[in-house]
């Protein structure tokens, strides 16, 4: 069996676990695990001694190793025979994950194997989570998260470094005015200047606020050290800087990169190609990496959020910038080529910077936003300064990959369904390689950008088929978006089991790994149904259709849970609208705020696509979940009197539960675009009243919807949603959500029967407290 009984383990016969008496703090962290595990004494030692010797690589403990394994790049050596032998790795955090293979990862074959010794390379050697949504990014503040198990957690399933740029506060400190939503957009992959200042930036924000930040970053690049994960940062850069910095120094002004819809104030970037700049920037770098300085890489994501690279295509405002980079009237080819230069140069001056403090220092750009740039930038790139993306194909922010069961939606690279990899990708990574450039891939492991805000969404067998595409296609450096989330509160999710085997065991086949893992938790006696129903939940996600924007990211920001859904929502006062509205995306004059189907200027949701995915729902999703939740139902009567395995059903019944409120919420929003589009555009009465009857259906079955969730959440037996512990956000919900799903029930009763309105003119509306003055 793959979970380790304690029988199994007191076999090794394990009474010493020795580690370097000069050792890094994973070894000291492998060997009292083994200790734990064994009931062995964990001891510093000289030199290697009687019973398990534990360390790292370069060291001479390595007594058995054969020799021509050592040149490789990311394994582990297990040899255990008569309670002595060796644990040795040649990265921190494989040596931990080791041990807890002794534990829990080894087949009953492999465990025979110990004996003459185990060499088990990683099949990816470089392997984060990216944008990491728990640990650093908006949903920091999630309940009942405990920081160090996770960090453990990434650890033992294979990953090899951490991501560390977390802000402590709830939220930042960004310049604003009245009616602004926009320094919300900073809390995430948070910038330099939320963490260290330099000459140029001393006293814009407050030190204590910088020291926060700081000793959080110091915090979580310790528990990394511990569990011998590397530290690196995931930043929105080049981040603006406030207007009265500018004030200050006029000629140093550069992009205007904040988006003019969702803003009220202009924001603007450094001018970067000054020197002036330059030397910030090597600063900054610097002054973050004294406090930390085995921070081993950098991502850079831009171009959103606050930040952008001057006279790039993709910026909100079109190509703008300082002075010092392009003269006027020259063509668009020119303009792309020099700002993809001048990003080069940009990220280059940060590698050598960073590699005065660490030699191996990694930096890597997202590469969607720069359509036009892309091969100027590429031609600027070596070694330690790379890119990354979700498909080594992308140009632009058009992502290629069809969904598997709605070809019509697009864009599904780096998503949970996007399982295969066209031969054309190999083709760009030899490409990149003869450069001497290795880019990374990004890959779904959790529900970050598609399933928000559900925990332990299962997906293992279209995760494994990922996580071998990318393997089969040659590919060494993989992230996982958004990185497992809060697996505190999932103790039953497959997922990490599933990476652990890919990385460190990966001839074991898919089958086999459910089938022990979920022996694991259930025993051989209910074995085969948890897999089955783990695959049935993944045969509904695949039949889920996509509704954009709200499917992905924008769930909670659109407040699709708590919002109230009436034919005519502005028909409901703006003061009892404020419950939601106030953490939602939304601005006074956005679309959005009266037309589910529009945000800003885009269209989200058509008439044709509501009614599309609404039917996609009723006939593929929802049965799908509904046959699931009936089953699970079953299985959690029939273990009673078996405490231990009904509570793993308990569990993956109140998520399915969980799914199927998220599925019915993202129907209501298709077919409220279906039917209140249709009845606006109907001109006959009969059409007219067909469509008003279905969007009464609609909300119906949305109120019953509501109340399941509610009583969901009110059991309390499950935690399915992320929930802030601090308070409500546009990224989380808060642990009032009970209090607002009651109030979205009242109002949605109360306001049910107006006539579909939408007022179309909601763009051109001053601010809450003004008014436009009156012309002749």
């Amino acid at each position: 069996m793959m979970n380790q009984t304690p029988a199994v383990l007191a076999a090794l016969e394990v009474r010493h676990v020795n580690y370097p008496t000069r050792f890094q703090p994973v070894e000291k962290t492998a060997a009292e695990e083994l200790a734990r595990l064994t009931g062995a004494t964990a001891r510093k030692a000289a030199k290697p001694g009687p019973g398990v010797n534990l360390a790292l690589v370069p060291q001479a403990w390595a007594k058995s190793l054969p020799k021509d394994k050592a040149n490789t790049q990311g394994w582990m050596w297990l040899k255990i025979e008569d309670g002595a032998g060796e644990i040795i790795a040649d990265t921190g955090a494989l040596l931990y994950a080791a041990v807890r293979l002794l534990a829990n990862g080894l087949t009953d074959t492999l465990r025979e194997k110990l004996a003459r010794g185990l060499f088990l390379p990683a099949t990816f050697p470089w392997h984060r989570p990216h944008w990491d949504s728990c640990l650093t990014q908006y949903w920091r503040s999630a309940r009942n998260f405990d920081r160090e198990r996770y960090v453990a957690t990434l650890a033992e399933s294979g990953f090899t470094h951490v991501e560390v740029n977390g802000l402590q506060a709830h939220m930042p400190f960004e310049d604003s005015v009245q009616s602004e939503f926009y320094p919300q957009f900073y809390t995430y992959t948070c910038g330099f200047n939320h963490f260290v200042d330099t000459p140029l930036t001393a006293g814009l924000w407050q030190p204590h606020y910088l020291e926060a930040n700081l000793n959080n970053l110091k915090s979580l690049a310790a528990l990394g050290r511990k569990y011998g994960l590397k530290p690196g940062v995931c930043m929105f850069e080049p981040r603006t800087l406030p207007e009265r910095f500018f004030q200050r120094y006029p000629t140093l002004r550069g992009a205007r990169v904040d988006h003019p819809f969702r803003s009220r104030l202009p924001r603007y970037c450094l001018a970067q190609d000054h020197p002036v700049t330059k030397q910030h920037y090597r600063a900054a770098i610097q002054n973050l990496m004294q406090a930390a300085p085995d921070i081993s890489y950098m991502s850079v994501w831009t171009n959103d959020s606050g930040a952008g690279f001057e006279h790039t295509g993709s910026l909100y405002v079109g190509r703008n910038g300082g002075p010092y980079m392009i003269r006027e009237w020259r063509s668009h080819e020119n303009i792309a080529k020099s700002a993809g230069e001048s990003i080069a140069r940009y990220l280059n001056n940060l590698r050598s910077a960073a590699a005065e403090i660490n030699p191996d220092f990694d930096i890597f750009l997202r590469i969607e936003p720069f359509k036009l740039e892309q091969d100027h930038i590429k031609a600027g790139m070596n070694k330690h300064v790379s890119w990354e993306a979700p498909s080594l194909l992308v140009r632009g922010y058009s992502l290629p990959y069809a969904h598997p069961k709605y070809p019509e939606f697009t864009g599904a690279a780096g998503g949970p369904l996007q399982v295969t990899i066209d031969e054309q990708e190999r083709t760009v990574l030899a490409e990149s390689r003869k450069q001497g450039v290795e880019p990374t891939l990004n890959y779904s492991a959790g529900s970050t950008a598609c399933y928000e805000p559900l925990i332990g969404v299962p997906y293992p067998r279209l995760m494994r088929q990922k996580l071998e595409a990318m393997r089969d296609i040659g590919l060494k450096r993989i992230s996982a978006i958004g990185g497992l989330g809060n697996t505190t509160v999932a103790p039953y999710w497959p997922h990490p089991a599933v990476l652990r085997a890919t990385q460190f065991t990966p001839e074991i086949p898919i089958d086999e790994v459910l089938h022990q893992t979920a022996a694991g938790f259930v025993g051989e006696k209910y074995a085969k149904d948890l897999t089955t129903a783990w695959d049935a939940f993944e045969d509904a996600l695949l039949w889920q259709p996509p509704v954009m924007l709200f499917s992905g990211f924008g769930f909670t920001w659109q407040r699709t849970w708590d919002r109230p859904y009436v034919p005519d929502i502005e028909a409901i006062p703006a003061k009892e609208r404020a419950y939601y509205e106030r953490f939602g995306c939304f601005q006074h004059n956005n679309p959005g705020m009266n037309d589910l189907g529009k945000d800003v200027l885009f269209n989200l949701v058509t008439r044709e696509q509501g009614e599309k995915a609404r039917d996609g729902f009723d006939k593929h999703a929802l049965p799908r979940v509904d046959k699931l939740i009936a089953t699970l139902e079953k299985l959690v009567a029939q273990t009673a009197g078996e405490p231990a395995a009904q509570a793993v059903f308990v569990d993956l019944l109140d998520r399915a539960r969980a799914f199927r409120c998220w599925c019915t919420s993202l129907r209501t929003v298709s077919a409220w675009c279906a039917h209140v589009y249709g009845w606006l555009e109907s001109t006959k009465a009969a059409e007219k009243q067909k469509h008003e009857k279905a969007l009464q259906a609609a909300i119906d079955l949305e109120l019953a919807n509501t109340q399941e969730l509610l009583a969901l959440l009110e059991s309390g037996r499950t935690e399915t949603i992320i929930l802030s512990a601090l308070g409500n956000n546009t990224f989380c919900y808060g642990e009032d959500l009970p209090a607002l799903l009651r109030e979205k029930i009242r109002l949605m009763k109360k306001y049910r029967n107006r006539k579909p309105r939408i007022d179309k003119d909601i763009l051109w509306r001053p601010i809450p407290g003004a008014k436009w003055p009156e012309f002749n």
